[in-house]
């Protein structure tokens, strides 16, 4: 994958020797935190028809707006990895720099529509930043 990859969708991809990089961008920070959730999702999965057929609530709370951005998109890792749950739809309808509460809409990964692409292990600190004023992020993922 290249910086740039996915530029016009609200987040992009960035080289790294051995991880993937994400900066995501929106009208709000909630929404760039949505950005984010999906370009780690394009990281993870190739693009795909998917069915809102079930809905998870995500609500977090964090000391920081970088920690919140690490346990927000670890948990969506969460679902994916643990639950087997791909998003369809990510709505965060609460965001503070102290917390968030999202719906994430989906269904069960399923292998013969469904392709992995690439295994993420975590969502790291290195070189995260979280920007108010510009509403935008930036996450490195440890693959």
């Amino acid at each position: 994958m290249t910086a740039g990859t996915d530029i016009g969708k609200g987040y992009r991809t960035i080289e790294h020797p051995s991880d993937v990089g994400i900066e995501a961008f929106g009208a709000s920070m909630s929404e760039a935190f949505e950005q984010a959730a999906w370009g780690m999702m394009s990281v993870i999965v190739e693009a795909c028809a998917t069915r809102a057929a079930d809905e998870k609530i995500v609500v977090l709370r964090a000391a920081s707006a970088e920690q919140l951005l690490v346990q927000w998109l670890s948990e969506v890792l969460y679902l994916y990895d643990g639950e087997h749950f791909l998003p369809a739809h990510i709505s965060i309808d609460m965001f503070t720099d102290g917390g968030l509460r999202a719906v994430v809409a989906g269904e069960t990964f399923d292998r013969s529509r469904h392709h992995a692409r690439v295994d993420v292990k975590a969502v790291t600190y290195h070189q995260i930043a979280v920007d108010a004023a510009a509403n935008s992020v930036r996450v490195f993922l440890d693959i």
